[in-house]
């Protein structure tokens, strides 16, 4: 696939999501947010955490996903008994009395990692080479992970009971954290009258896994002006209390701020709002739309803010 400037390949980028995201509205009533966050994170080569209640549709969702973009997909039910084997796989002795590899379901191009606080933290670090490196190591030999490899894990807010949280270092694998919400009235009108009908709905592919690497690297080379790349960057460092660009509510509510990642994810996620938005580089309200979901998971409340109600989203949208 070649186009003859980055402006033509920008609005090929721009007319491909707006087609995917018509496809799965075929499927998907509603939760227009998390379909735009979702496909933010697989064009800029992220990973998403979804946080709701049962029933949301988050594993439909998903599927969805993976039959318009015609990629492969394996769901992972993580429970309190599942091993490290169980995700990436293990070498078995074959009948030639030699040890083979047998993959896991990583090996695909999205996983769904369904409730993904419900096993212990050490199955929970099987994924973080994975997410971050893109690949496996089992037995001393590295294995590498189909391209484009996406992770979507799902938690339930409600039940906590039999959980294990994620430790910081996985949950900062995530680009986006993202909350879904009930649907409408009329959302979840439309919702039952599909759902309890016999209705059939044959999706079209629209983009393959070798078209989703170029957009992928496409958003990479997409120009930042510096008075952008500086603001995504003061962003994430206003939320780390104690220091310098830190704000009082800051220094008041928070126990512990952003990382650099955070910066990063900011302005790779701005650059992919304003691609899919037809825009050629991103400006504030770019990195502005990102930015909730990017740093929710980022930064820690203290017992001040947990006292006084205060929210984390409350605090994200001060600092704009």
């Amino acid at each position: 696939m070649a186009y003859n400037s980055d402006i033509e390949a920008v609005d090929a980028l721009s007319a491909s999501y707006r087609r995917i995201r018509q496809e799965i509205g075929n499927v998907i009533i509603g939760q227009d947010d998390v379909v735009k966050s979702v496909l933010i994170s697989i064009f800029s080569n992220g990973h998403c955490l979804l946080v709701g209640v049962p029933g949301l549709a988050k594993t439909l969702l998903v599927q969805t996903v993976s039959q318009v973009l015609d990629l492969s997909y394996n769901r992972v039910q993580f429970t309190p008994d599942l091993m490290p084997s169980d995700i990436v796989g293990s070498e078995i002795l074959g009948e030639d009395r030699n040890f083979k590899f047998i993959k896991g379901p990583v090996f695909s191009n999205i996983i769904l990692a369904d409730e993904i606080n419900r096993t212990p933290p050490k199955t929970q670090a099987a994924l973080l080479e994975a997410m971050q490196e893109k690949i496996v190591t089992v037995g001393g030999h590295t294995y590498p992970l189909p391209q484009p490899f996406f992770v979507l894990a799902t938690q339930n807010p409600i039940e906590q009971e039999g959980t294990y949280p994620l430790p910081e270092a996985q949950l900062d694998r995530f680009m986006f954290n993202v909350f879904l919400s009930y649907p409408s009235f009329q959302e979840e009108l439309q919702v039952v009258k599909n759902t309890t009908a016999n209705r059939n709905v044959s999706l079209k592919k629209i983009l393959t896994a070798e078209q989703i690497i170029y957009f992928q690297q496409l958003v990479r080379t997409i120009p930042v002006t510096d008075n952008v790349l500086e603001y995504a960057v003061n962003l994430a460092t206003k939320t780390r209390p104690g220091t310098a660009n830190a704000t009082d509510d800051v220094n008041r509510f928070l126990s512990w701020g952003a990382g650099p990642r955070a910066s990063q994810y900011l302005v790779l996620g701005a650059k992919c709002h304003a691609a899919i938005s037809g825009k050629y580089s991103p400006d504030i309200e770019d990195v502005q739309a990102v930015a909730e979901p990017i740093l929710r998971h980022r930064i820690v409340r203290n017992y001040k803010a947990e006292a006084e109600g205060i929210t984390t989203e409350e605090l994200i949208r001060k600092l704009f």
